[in-house]
C-alpha cells in the first residue's frame, strides 16, 4: 500500500512539472524548425463557391530547402458529411517548433490557441454547423456566394471583443493556451487526415516561390483562394497579381514537363533494356550457331580422319599380297628362244 502511494505521489509531481503551454500534449508532430514561423497575415476571406464546402484557414508550412511558406486559406470539400476541420498549428517544445497537422473529426479539437479568424478564434469553431446532412453557414463570420449557398443563418453572439493578436505558434512568445475538456475529448475521437486535394493545395504553395516568407516578407501574394486550383486573392481580397497566377501555372507546366520527361526517361530506359535484351539474345543465338558450326566442323574432321584411317588400313592390307606375287614372278624359268629341236 505504501509503495502504491509513493507511485501516485511521483505521478503527481511529474504532472505538475509539465509546462503551461501545450506544445507537447497533442497529436503526432510531423516536422520541426529551429525558428518561429512568421506572424499570421491578416487577409479577407473569399466567398464560398460551392454549397457544402468548409473553410480551411491559411497557415505557415515549412520546407527544409526554403523555410516557411504560406498555404493560402481555401474552401475545401470535407471527406464526409458531419465532419469539421481542426486546423494545424506550430508548438514550441524542447527548443524547437513542431508542426501538428490538422484533421477532420466530428468536433473541432485543439489548434494551439491560434486565432485563424473566420470562426476559428483560438478556441472552438463558430463558422456554422451541420444540420441533417447539410452544412449551415454562419454569415456573421463566413463569406458565402449567395448565388450558390443559401443554407445560412446569422449568429453575432459568437463575435467577441478580444485583443487581436497575430500569434502563429503555441508556446513562450506565442499563444499561451492549453486544451479544455471538450478539446481533449475531440482529440480522442476518430479522425480523418487531410484529403488528397488539401495535400495537393499545400504542395502547390510549396512550389510557388512567391509564397515563401523569405520572398514575401510575411505578406504572401496569394493569401487565400476560393477553391483548390481556383482563383487566388491577396490580403485585401483583390484578385492576386497575374504574375503570381502565371507563376503557379508555369510551375504546374514545369511539374507536368518534369513528369513527362521522367516518363520519357523511363520509356527510353525500357527501350534500352529491351535492346540490350535483344542484343544479348542475338549474341546467344550467334554463339549457339558458332558452337554448332564448330561441332559440325569437328564432326567432319573426325569423319575425314576415319576415312583416312580406313584408306590407310586398306592400303596396308593390299601390300602383303603384292609382295607375295612379286617373288613368284622372279623365280619363273624363262622360255627358250627359237623352235624345237
Amino acid at each position: 500500500m505504501k509503495k502504491l502511494v509513493k507511485i501516485l505521489l511521483l505521478v503527481c509531481v511529474m504532472c505538475a512539472a509539465i509546462p503551461a503551454t501545450y506544445a507537447q500534449v497533442t497529436a503526432e508532430v510531423g516536422i520541426s524548425a529551429n525558428i518561429a514561423p512568421p506572424e499570421m497575415p491578416v487577409y479577407t476571406q473569399p466567398a464560398c463557391p460551392v454549397d457544402g464546402y468548409l473553410w480551411q484557414p491559411g497557415y505557415w508550412a515549412y520546407s527544409p530547402d526554403g523555410g516557411y511558406y504560406w498555404v493560402p486559406g481555401v474552401w475545401v470539400a470535407p471527406p464526409t458529411p458531419g465532419y469539421l476541420w481542426t486546423p494545424p498549428y506550430w508548438g514550441f517544445a524542447g527548443g524547437a517548433y513542431g508542426f501538428h497537422g490538422g484533421y477532420w473529426g466530428l468536433h473541432v479539437g485543439f489548434y494551439g490557441g491560434i486565432n485563424y479568424g473566420f470562426g476559428y478564434g483560438g478556441e472552438g469553431f463558430f463558422g456554422g454547423r451541420w444540420d441533417r446532412g447539410r452544412f449551415r453557414y454562419n454569415t456573421a463570420v463566413f463569406n458565402v456566394d449567395r448565388r450558390f449557398v443559401r443554407n445560412t443563418y446569422i449568429d453575432r453572439t459568437v463575435i467577441r471583443n478580444v485583443t487581436v493578436n497575430r500569434y502563429s505558434f503555441n508556446g513562450p512568445g506565442g499563444a499561451n493556451r492549453r486544451p479544455n475538456a471538450g478539446e481533449e475529448a475531440a482529440m480522442r475521437e476518430r479522425h480523418i487526415n487531410a484529403t488528397s486535394r488539401q495535400m495537393a493545395h499545400q504542395r502547390d504553395a510549396m512550389h510557388n516561390k512567391a509564397q515563401f516568407a523569405n520572398v514575401n516578407h510575411g505578406h504572401p501574394a496569394a493569401a487565400a483562394m476560393n477553391k483548390v486550383n481556383g482563383r487566388a486573392f491577396n490580403e485585401r481580397g483583390a484578385a492576386a497579381a497575374r504574375q503570381a497566377q502565371r507563376n503557379q501555372q508555369q510551375q504546374r507546366q514545369n511539374n507536368q514537363a518534369q513528369h513527362n520527361q521522367a516518363q520519357r526517361a523511363q520509356q527510353q530506359q525500357r527501350q534500352n533494356n529491351q535492346a540490350q535484351h535483344n542484343q544479348a539474345q542475338r549474341a546467344q543465338q550467334q554463339q549457339r550457331q558458332n558452337n554448332q558450326a564448330q561441332h559440325n566442323q569437328a564432326q567432319r574432321a573426325q569423319q575425314q580422319q576415319r576415312q583416312n584411317n580406313q584408306a590407310q588400313r586398306a592400303q596396308q592390307q593390299r601390300r602383303p599380297a603384292q609382295q607375295q606375287r612379286q617373288p613368284a614372278q622372279q623365280h619363273q624359268p624363262a622360255k627358250p628362244h627359237g623352235g624345237n629341236r
